[in-house]
C-alpha cells in the first residue's frame, strides 16, 4: 500500500510542482524499489528510530502536510503538530491496528490529526464507533492495484507451476495467499480445509494451494488440521511465494478464497481480481470494499461452513472461462486503478 501511495504522491508532486519525500523508519536506503520513486525522494533510517524522529521533526518545521502511514507513528505526528501547528497531519488507518483499545498517544492522534484516511468504510465505522473520532475528519480512500504488478493478457495456467505442484489444467484449484501466523488465526484458511473434506467427494480432482510464510506453530497446526480432515491429497502448502510469481499463481487457480474476519481492506483480493480470478471473502470486515459490495465477488459468513461450501461448489460447477476472467480484470481495474486513486488523492490535498 505504501509503495503505491508513494508512487502516486510522487507523480502528483511532479505534475503539480510540489515537494515530496518518503521517509521510512524501518527500511534502509538500499531497500528502495526505484520504479516507485527516485532515490533523492526517499530516506530510509534502517530501524534507527531516534535518528528518524529527530530528522522528521527538524524537517516538519517547514512542511505543509505530513502523512503518517500507520498509527504506530502517533507520537511523531503529535510532536510535528506541536512544533508546527500550521502543518497538517494526516493519518492512514488500515484495519486491526485501530479496531482495538489504543494507547494514550494513539487515541490522541486520532482526535488531533487533521485528516484520518481509512482504507475501507468498515475501518471508518470502527474508528468512529470505538474511539469517537470526528466523522468530519474521516474519509475513505480504497487501495489501488500496484501500478507495477504484472497483469496477464492471456489466461492460461502456467506450465511451470502445473509441473511444480504435480497437477494438470483439469484440476479445479482453490487458492489462498495470506500470512500464516499462529498469532493470527482469523484468516479462514482452516475453514477452507474443513469444507475441502466434503468438496473432494463432489470434485474428486480438487486441489487447494495454501500459500504464505508460516511459523513453526502454525505449520504444525495446519498439518494436524489437514490430517484430521483427511485432505492430504488435496492440500498443497507452498510456504513463501516470491512477488515475481504472484500473478502466475493467480492464473493457476480457479478461485481465490480467503474468508477472513479481520481484513482492513484486503489488497490480495484486488490483486486476484486484476488477474481475472473470482474471489470469495468474509462479510464481517473491510473485504466488502475490495469486491465492491458484491459486484466483483461473493462475501460469506466466515463462521458458516455450509455457506462457504455452497459458495465454492456453485463457482466450481460453472467452469471459469477466459471471458469471465477478462471481465473480472476489466471491472477490477475500472474501480481500483492508480489513475483514479491519484485523482482522489489530489482532491484530498487540494481540499485540505
Amino acid at each position: 500500500m505504501t509503495r503505491t501511495l508513494a508512487h502516486s504522491l510522487y507523480s502528483l508532486a511532479k505534475s503539480n510542482n510540489w515537494e515530496f519525500s518518503l521517509w521510512s523508519a524501518y527500511d534502509s536506503e538500499k531497500d528502495l524499489m526505484p520504479q516507485y520513486l527516485p532515490s533523492e525522494n526517499f530516506r530510509g533510517f534502517g530501524t534507527n528510530r531516534v535518528y528518524f524522529i529527530l530528522n522528521t521533526l527538524f524537517q516538519a518545521r517547514k512542511k505543509d502536510v505530513v502523512i503518517l502511514s500507520h498509527i504506530n507513528l502517533a507520537l511523531v505526528g503529535l510532536l510535528v503538530k506541536f512544533l508546527n501547528p500550521r502543518c497538517k497531519v494526516w493519518l492512514v488507518t488500515h484495519g486491526i491496528e485501530v479496531w482495538r483499545p489504543l494507547s494514550f498517544f494513539k487515541r490522541t492522534i486520532l482526535k488531533n490529526c487533521d485528516k484520518v484516511i481509512c482504507v475501507s468504510y468498515f475501518t471508518l465505522q470502527q474508528i468512529i464507533q470505538r474511539h469517537g473520532t470526528n466523522p468530519d475528519r474521516c474519509t475513505v480512500l480504497n487501495n489501488a492495484v500496484d501500478p507495477f504488478m504484472k497483469l496477464p493478457e492471456t489466461f492460461i495456467k502456467p506450465a511451470h507451476l502445473l509441473k511444480r505442484y504435480g497437477i494438470t489444467s483439469d484440476n479445479p484449484v482453490l487458492f489462498t495467499l495470506t500470512r500464516l501466523a499462529s498469532t493470527e488465526q482469523y484468516k479462514g484458511h482452516d475453514q477452507v480445509i474443513k469444507v475441502l473434506s466434503k468438496l473432494k467427494h463432489q470434485f474428486p480432482d480438487i486441489k487447494y494451494i495454501l500459500a504464505g510464510q508460516y511459523d513453526r506453530d502454525e505449520e504444525v497446526r495446519i498439518q494436524k488440521l489437514i490430517s484430521n480432515h483427511s485432505v492430504e491429497q488435496q492440500v498443497i502448502l507452498t510456504g513463501f511465494i516470491d512477488e515475481s510469481e504472484l500473478s502466475d499463481h493467480f492464473l493457476l487457480a480457479d478461485m481465490f478464497v480467503l474468508p477472513s474476519k479481520k481484513e482492513g481492506f484486503g489488497i490480495v483480493f484486488i490483486e486476484a481480481l486484476a488477474c481475472g480470478l473470482p474471489v470469495i471473502c468474509g462479510n464481517v470486515d473491510g473485504s466488502i470494499d475490495a469486491i465492491c459490495h458484491g459486484e466483483l465477488g461473493k462475501a460469506i459468513n466466515p463462521d458458516d461452513l455450509g455457506e462457504l461450501e455452497s459458495a465454492l461448489s456453485d463457482y466450481l460447477k460453472a467452469p471459469l472461462t477466459e471471458e469471465n476472467r477478462k471481465y473480472l480484470q476489466k471491472q477490477c481495474l475500472l474501480h481500483f486503478n492508480e489513475k483514479k486513486y491519484m485523482e482522489n488523492l489530489k482532491k484530498l490535498i487540494n481540499n485540505g
